[in-house]
């Protein structure tokens, strides 16, 4: 009997399929509650608002942070409506029309001219005359070298010019007026009185002064330098300065052309100049007369004078 229970309460062996047998799990730590089921009772709109007290007193601390501002506003807007009303007045009102337009320094610009270049009118509000357009305006024109206009209340424009002072012909193309820094301007009317007693300079280059016109106005400067030293001396009047591609100046002179070669403009140009003075003294009218080129290039102690021929001279 023993045996029997032992028999029966033997256990299967494992088989290579069978799995252990899990023990079931504790309670899940995920506990889900019921929900609460009252409901609340539901306030009105009327209700929820906050009450007016508490409305009023929040307006009214508003409202007295906003006081600086607002009264800043207020006064910024009064500022700006009597500035716009006065310059609505003194920008339309006849007594500020402006009744001249005067003009100074002129030379070569007649008041007329200059006053057709302005964009500025008599009977114009001198207040809304635009001054900076008049000026861009006269600047544009070639004689006008600077400018100046100011307001002279209550009915007036002041205009100053300050012109270009033509010195002498460059031949670049065809001829143009040039001032003493030895800039061109202005393109020459022959026909006029503007060019009348001013020295051509000729042998310039037009390429080379397009490549580089500060050093042709260099050039030229230095010429009438030159220039202003020969007529310090009282020596014959010159027509002509001719500038070779070496910067080695010929003077022309007026009356006959004879031909005075300088040399270069360098130490030694007022020394040679002075030598034409003595060999000019020992030339007799009918030599002077006849002279076609004085050498000076050379030393400065030298002098070569080359003469026409007499029959040259002989009237034909």
């Amino acid at each position: 009997m023993d045996r029997s229970r032992r028999q029966g309460a033997r256990v299967a062996p494992r088989g290579p399929a069978s799995l252990p047998e899990k023990a079931p799990p504790r309670a899940s730590r995920l506990t889900i509650r019921p929900k609460n089921q009252r409901r609340r009772p539901t306030a009105s709109l009327w209700e929820r608002l906050p009450a007016p007290a508490v409305v009023a007193n929040a307006c009214g601390r508003a409202l007295r942070r906003a006081l600086p501002a607002l009264a800043a506003v207020g006064v910024l807007g009064a500022i700006g409506g009597t500035a716009w009303a006065g310059y609505e007045l003194v920008t339309h009102s006849q007594r500020f029309a402006i009744a001249q337009i005067s003009i100074r320094g002129n030379h070569h610009l007649a008041d007329d001219q200059i006053r057709a270049l302005l964009p500025i009118r008599v009977g114009d509000n001198v207040f809304a005359a635009d001054l900076d357009a008049a000026i861009r305006e006269l600047r544009a024109n070639p004689w006008v070298e600077s400018a100046e206009s100011h307001r002279v209340l209550p009915r007036t424009i002041a205009i100053e010019v300050h012109e270009h002072e033509p010195v002498a012909l460059a031949d670049l193309g065809g001829f143009y007026l040039v001032d003493a820094s030895g800039h061109p301007f202005k393109r020459a009317a022959l026909d006029t009185d503007d060019v009348d007693g001013l020295p051509i300079v000729t042998g310039l280059d037009r390429i080379a002064y397009l490549a580089d016109p500060a050093a042709t106005a260099h050039l030229v400067q230095s010429a009438l330098g030159a220039l202003s030293l020969w007529r310090a001396g009282g020596r014959p009047a010159i027509g002509e300065i001719h500038i070779d591609p070496h910067g080695a100046l010929t003077l022309h002179t007026f009356d006959r052309a004879t031909a005075v070669q300088l040399g270069g403009v360098d130490d030694g140009l007022a020394a040679r100049m002075r030598t034409f003075d003595a060999a000019w003294a020992e030339l007799s009218d009918d030599e002077r007369a006849r002279t076609r080129a004085v050498h000076l290039d050379t030393h400065s102690d030298h002098v070569t004078v080359a003469f026409n021929s007499a029959s040259a001279q002989k009237d034909p």
